[in-house]
């Protein structure tokens, strides 16, 4: 179906919408993680022995034996299949953003033509998929192709139902031949294990002597929008780049502030009922959805976990969202800027660390300035943004991301740290070196009897903050909504490894001149403050002061694009930092650079060739088409549409010539250099292109119109 044939028809098929019906909701408590082989299930199906041996494991990070594992995976087996499952796969995180799974048989043959099932401990452990099909920054070539999957305990197995069948699924790590990390979750064990050890040494130097392990938690609040699939279906751009790359501004959009918090359309609410019991199924906790601040926009947030399985089960919910929302008549768009003139959309990662024994670390209390542990914790955490902003940045740059971060909707370019009125002044008087006690919020009197008071936070927050602290954890805002959680796991939990690590040694000093905890702790921290205190702002980080503030006096750095972000990657400073971490190798940190900039640069030449053909194919079609019908008439008008349509016509064709011969290009000495040329001069034209087009929207008749508007796709029916 062509032209605009196939917006008139997806009009006419929503205008007669309902919602998909679906089966009611059944109990939590029947349906949760009822799809998980986790501990509970474990403790069910395995010997007691056996059992102690991989919750150790899971808890702690305890070596596991392999004769354990045969058991394991015997039981796990048997649980599958009762479920419906004859294959398992070998689920991965590559260096995509994505998932990647492999499914295997359970069965295997006898020489008299009869089959049996077998999942022994080392199929358990060991998959192995083709390392060099997946990005891999050169670690891998075609002629080298190995690679290895290897079980992940600590990340609970599941059962994947489609309509196809039954899969078990087994969270694994990704790794080449030669032992080099091709994937997002063998960071993240590291960088939790580095962080577990210095955060050790700290507390031991403060007196705890019974430490559980340490981990960190994260809980992300993810946003995305639905269309219908009708409309997406007639947008070339939504399909292939996930976003509108034409589209004039909407008249309503969500300059009324009624969206956010608004009642959720009906559709909406059946496929967040069916999602979320899916969700339940797989253990994953949603515990929030609404609406979000742009029409078409919403939000789900999952309860906190600790980071491995929180990832693992954002990619998963991820996953899940698209399928569901595909069989409720919806595209699920998880792009940071699908819609030009309105909110993107983000993933907001609340990141905290803690134990057993200590609790939440990130936790000030009622007395924050008399809890040297939390303000050793909070500490380490302004050190390590100070010190590693751009790489706080450069893990949550990609060209998506780029369209929301510093404008009036998203924490700019520029990392700095939100406190909170209490905590901002404690830390001052730490660097002053004249604390006094700090005031509470107080409590919240309306003048209303019926109204119950109740004890106001110690601090207000901050939207504007890209990492702001928000009572009991960080909250990092600049994450983009498609995004994995762990790059910004692995930079957050190093960046604090390392700041722990320095305030160890400073705190050793300290004692060890006779000081008391209290006197090292205040000492150690006034230094910090008085090196990294910088970072530290709690007001309008949208304004201009503030840019110009941050950069001249502050010495902070505004970033603004991937093609300025990436090479933060390959400074020696971050090369260091993630050696002396273990976290990355210096190969490996490398390959993440080559990957993510190729991946910023076929992002943007997608969305330039979409550009090119949707202009020539497809809009500028339209506007011939009407000033045919015009001239057709044999009318003279006062007011002459055909001049402004053909002079706009003309510059957005234009504009794609000029595009056409910018992405044509193959000159460049490095990666570097076409990413910088693609932000600056490709992009330019795109904007160029687009802004031709948008204003062709407003003159070319209605029915005329091939795309299906801004108006029609974000008012859902």
């Amino acid at each position: 179906m062509s032209g605009n044939k196939s917006r008139l028809k997806a009009i006419q098929e929503i205008t007669s919408a309902k919602p998909f019906e679906t089966e009611m909701t059944q109990p939590l408590k029947k349906i949760w993680a009822c799809d998980v082989f986790g501990l509970h299930q474990m403790e069910e199906s395995l010997s007691k022995s056996a059992f102690k041996a991989i919750k150790k494991t899971v808890q702690s990070g305890a070596v596991l034996e392999p004769s354990t594992a045969d058991i394991v995976a015997a039981a796990m087996k048997d649980w599958a299949m009762s479920k419906g499952a004859k294959f398992f796969s070998h689920i991965f995180y590559p260096m995509t953003n994505a998932t990647a799974e492999k499914h295997d048989g359970f069965i295997i043959t006898n020489s008299d033509g009869t089959c049996i099932t077998e999942f022994t401990g080392s199929l358990l452990i060991k998959g192995e998929p083709d390392g060099s099909s997946f990005p891999n920054g050169s670690l891998r070539m075609t002629n080298a192709a190995r690679g290895y999957t290897a079980w992940d305990p600590t990340s609970p197995p599941y059962m994947m139902h489609t309509a196809n069948g039954a899969v078990l699924m087994i969270p694994s790590v990704f790794m080449s031949w030669t032992g080099e990390a091709l994937d997002k979750k063998i960071p993240l064990l590291r960088s939790n294990s580095a962080m577990d050890s210095a955060a050790q040494k700290v507390l031991k130097l403060m007196g705890e002597t019974d430490i559980a392990t340490l981990n960190s938690s994260c809980g992300a609040e993810q946003e995305y929008f639905l269309i219908d699939e009708n409309f997406a279906n007639a947008r070339p751009d939504l399909l292939l780049a996930g976003r509108t790359l034409f589209g004039a501004p909407l008249s309503k959009g969500q300059q009324f502030d009624d969206h956010y918090f608004g009642a959720i359309p009906e559709r909406v609410q059946v496929f967040m009922q069916d999602f979320e019991d899916k969700l339940y199924r797989l253990g994953i906790p949603a515990k929030t959805h609404h609406n979000e601040v742009a029409p078409g926009q919403f939000e789900i947030a999952p309860y906190f976990e600790s980071a491995n399985v929180a990832a693992d089960h954002q990619q998963l919910l991820m996953t899940m969202m698209k399928i569901t929302a595909k069989k409720h008549g919806f595209l699920c768009l998880l792009h940071e800027k699908p819609f030009a003139g309105i909110n993107g959309s983000g993933k907001h990662v609340n990141w905290s660390v803690g134990n057993a024994t200590q609790g939440n670390l990130l936790d000030p209390g009622h007395t924050p300035h008399e809890n040297l542990n939390f303000l050793l914790f909070c500490g380490a955490v302004i050190r390590g943004v100070h010190k590693f902003g751009p790489l706080l940045r450069a893990v949550i740059a990609s060209a998506a991301n780029d369209h929301r971060l510093g404008a009036n909707e998203a924490p700019p370019a520029i990392l700095s740290v939100y406190l909170g009125t209490q905590l901002e002044k404690v830390f001052d008087d730490i660097k002053t070196g004249a604390l006094h006690v700090p005031t509470s919020g107080g409590l919240m009197d309306l003048g209303l009897s019926q109204i119950l008071q109740f004890e106001r936070d110690p601090g207000d927050r901050n939207r504007t903050s890209p990492f702001a602290f928000t009572g009991n954890r960080f909250e990092f805002r600049a994450v983009g909504s498609s995004q994995s959680v762990s790059g910004p796991l692995v930079a957050m939990n190093t960046m604090l490894a390392d700041s722990l690590e320095w305030i160890a040694g400073k705190l050793e000093a300290a004692l060890s001149n006779n000081s008391n905890e209290t006197e090292a702790v205040f000492a150690v921290l006034k230094e910090l403050m008085e090196e990294h205190g910088n970072v530290i702002f709690g007001g309008d980080g949208y304004s201009p002061e503030w840019h110009k503030t941050a950069v001249e006096e502050r010495g902070l750095q505004n970033i603004p694009t991937t093609a300025d972000a990436l090479p933060v990657l390959k400074t020696q400073e971050v090369i260091d930092l993630f050696s002396r971490t273990g976290v990355f190798t210096p190969l490996e940190l490398a390959s993440r650079f080559e990957v993510y900039a190729e991946q910023y640069v076929l992002s943007i030449e997608v969305e330039a060739k979409l550009v090119i053909e949707m202009a020539t194919t497809m809009i500028f079609p339209a506007a011939i088409s009407y000033l045919s019908s015009i001239a057709s008439t044999g009318l003279t008008l006062e007011y002459s549409p055909p001049g402004a349509v053909a002079e706009t016509a003309s510059a957005m064709m234009a504009s794609v010539e000029q595009l056409s011969e910018a992405i044509a290009l193959d000159h460049f000495d490095t990666i570097e250099e076409h990413m910088n040329f693609l932000a600056k001069d490709v992009c330019g034209l795109m904007l160029d292109a687009r802004a031709s087009a948008d204003k062709l929207e407003t003159l070319v008749a209605d029915d005329l119109w091939p795309l299906p508007k801004y108006r029609e796709m974000l008012f859902i029916k």
